[in-house]
C-alpha cells in the first residue's frame, strides 16, 4: 500500500495498526472472522468505480458486460452452495437483507414473530429500538427458563395467539442448532412465511456441519463474513415463487446500486466454502468450539445450555462475580478478543450485562485446533480469576502474541 502510504500516512498508519491487531490476538468475535487474500484483492478492485443499479440484463446504467457477469456468477454459486432456487446478492448487509424480506411479504403494522433480543435474538428480529419494532407489531418468543433451549410447544401457542405474518428463527447468540422442520410445522399451521436468518451459521450449513434451513423456509438470510468467510455483504435465498417480490424490495425497495466489488468477493468466498478444505474447516470450527466449551465448563464457567453445538457459546459471569463489560475488557487487553452480552433472563442493563459471547470461527481459520483451545479456555479462567493484575493481563497480552506467531492469519501472513 505504498501508495496509500504516500497520499495518506494517517489512514495507512491505522489500518497498519489494525492488521497487527488481528494478527496478535485471539479474535473470539462469534460475528468475525479472516478472509482470504482473494477475497481481499476481490474487495479492493476496480469494481468499486462502477455502479449497477438494477439487475443483470435490466441495468439503468450502461457499461455492466462485466459486472453483469460477475453478478450472475455470484448468484449461481450461492444457489448452487446452499441449494437454493432463487439468491438475490445485492443486499449491503444482513439488517437490510431482512428489512427487504419484511417489505417483500408484509405491510407496516403487520405482525412478526421472532427471538427476542435478550434470548438470542437479532435486534431485526422485532427488537423495539429497531426498525422492525417500531413498524411493524413485533411479538417474541423466548428461551425455556428451565432448559435454556428452544421451547416449540410455547413458540406455537405463542403463535396461535398472535398469528403474525412471518415467523423468523435464527439466532445471534443462541448456541444450538434450531428445528427448522418444527419451525415449518409452526409457520404452516398459522399461514406465516418462514424466514431463517442464518447469518451466523451460513459457513456451517456450506461446510455440512449444521443442517440447512433452505429446504424448510420460504426465505433465507444470511450475511457473508462471520463463518461463511467472505466480504461484509449479505444474500437472500428463497423459493422461485417468491424471486420477483425479494429482487423488487431489495431494488429499488431498500437500495440503489449494489457495491460490485463486494458482488465478486462473495463469488470468491462461494467458490472457496465449496471446496473439500472448506468443509474440513466448518467441522473444525464446532469440534473447536465444543473442545473449548468443555475446558470453560471444567474451570467452572456456565454456559447458556451448557455447551454448544455451532461455533459460539455464552458464558453467564454471574457465578464469578464480574459484569460482562469488565470481562471483555480485561479479556481485550491481555490479547483476548470478546464482547458483553446480555444473556437469557438476565437482571443486568444491556450496557453493562451479565454475559460474554465467543465464537471460534476466525482462531479456526488461523488453523487453531483442540490444543489451541483448551490453552485459551484456561486464560480466559486465568485472567477472570484475577481481573485486577495487570502485571498478569500484560504477560498473558506477550504469551497470546507468541502463540498467534505460531499461527499466520489468512491475508496476514506478512505481519511479523
Amino acid at each position: 500500500m505504498q501508495e496509500l502510504l504516500a497520499s495518506d500516512q494517517e489512514i495507512y498508519n491505522l489500518i497498519k495498526q489494525e492488521e497487527q491487531r488481528q494478527a496478535d490476538k485471539i479474535r473470539l468475535i462469534a460475528s468475525e472472522n479472516y478472509v482470504s487474500l482473494p477475497v481481499l484483492q476481490a474487495t479492493g478492485s476496480v469494481l468499486t468505480n462502477k455502479y449497477s443499479e438494477g439487475y443483470a440484463g435490466r441495468r439503468y446504467y450502461e457499461g455492466q458486460q462485466v459486472i453483469d457477469l460477475v453478478e450472475n456468477i455470484a448468484i449461481q454459486r450461492a444457489k448452487d452452495l446452499f441449494g437454493a432456487e432463487h439468491a438475490n446478492v445485492q443486499p449491503y448487509s444482513g439488517s437490510p437483507a431482512n428489512l427487504a424480506v419484511y417489505l417483500a411479504f408484509i405491510k407496516p403494522g403487520d405482525t412478526i414473530l421472532g427471538m427476542a433480543l435478550p434470548h438470542g435474538g437479532h435486534l431485526t428480529h422485532g427488537s423495539p429500538v429497531s426498525i422492525s419494532g417500531k413498524y411493524f407489531h413485533a411479538c417474541s418468543y423466548a428461551l425455556d427458563p428451565e432448559t435454556g433451549l428452544l421451547n416449540y410447544d410455547t413458540i406455537r401457542q405463542t403463535a396461535i395467539d398472535n398469528q403474525p405474518k412471518i415467523i423468523i428463527a435464527g439466532h445471534s447468540a443462541y448456541p444450538r442448532i434450531p428445528d427448522f422442520a418444527k419451525f415449518r410445522e409452526i409457520a404452516d399451521e398459522v399461514g406465516a412465511i418462514l424466514m431463517v436468518d442464518m447469518a451466523h451459521f451460513a459457513g456451517l450449513v456450506a461446510g455440512g456441519a449444521h443442517p440447512s434451513p433452505v429446504l424448510h423456509a420460504d426465505v433465507v438470510t444470511t450475511t457473508t463474513h462471520k463463518s461463511l468467510r467472505g466480504p461484509r455483504g449479505a444474500m437472500i435465498l428463497c423459493k422461485a415463487q417468491h424471486a420477483a417480490a425479494i429482487d423488487k424490495a431489495v431494488f429499488p425497495g431498500i437500495q440503489g446500486g449494489p457495491h460490485d466489488n463486494t458482488t465478486a468477493a462473495i463469488a470468491v468466498a462461494m467458490k472457496e466454502a465449496a471446496s473439500d478444505e472448506f468443509k474440513s474447516y466448518a467441522v473444525q470450527v464446532v469440534q473447536n468450539a465444543r473442545s473449548l466449551a468443555d475446558s470453560l465448563l471444567a474451570n467452572n464457567f456456565n454456559l447458556v445450555t451448557g455447551g454448544t453445538d455451532n461455533h459460539l457459546m455464552l458464558i453467564d459471569l454471574t457465578n464469578k462475580g464480574i459484569g460482562g463489560k469488565r470481562a471483555a475488557k480485561a479479556l481485550d487487553k491481555a490479547g483476548i478478543v470478546t464482547n458483553y452480552n446480555a444473556v437469557p433472563f438476565d437482571k443486568r442493563k444491556p450496557t453493562d450485562p451479565s454475559g460474554i459471547r465467543i465464537g471460534t470461527s476466525a482462531v479456526t481459520s488461523r488453523g487453531f485446533k483442540e490444543q489451541e483451545m483448551v490453552y485459551i479456555g484456561e486464560k480466559i479462567n486465568r485472567i477472570l480469576a484475577d481481573i485486577d493484575n495487570n502485571e498478569l493481563i500484560e504477560q498473558t497480552a506477550a504469551e497470546i502474541k507468541e502463540l498467534c506467531s505460531r499461527f499466520p492469519a489468512p491475508g496476514l501472513e506478512h505481519i511479523s
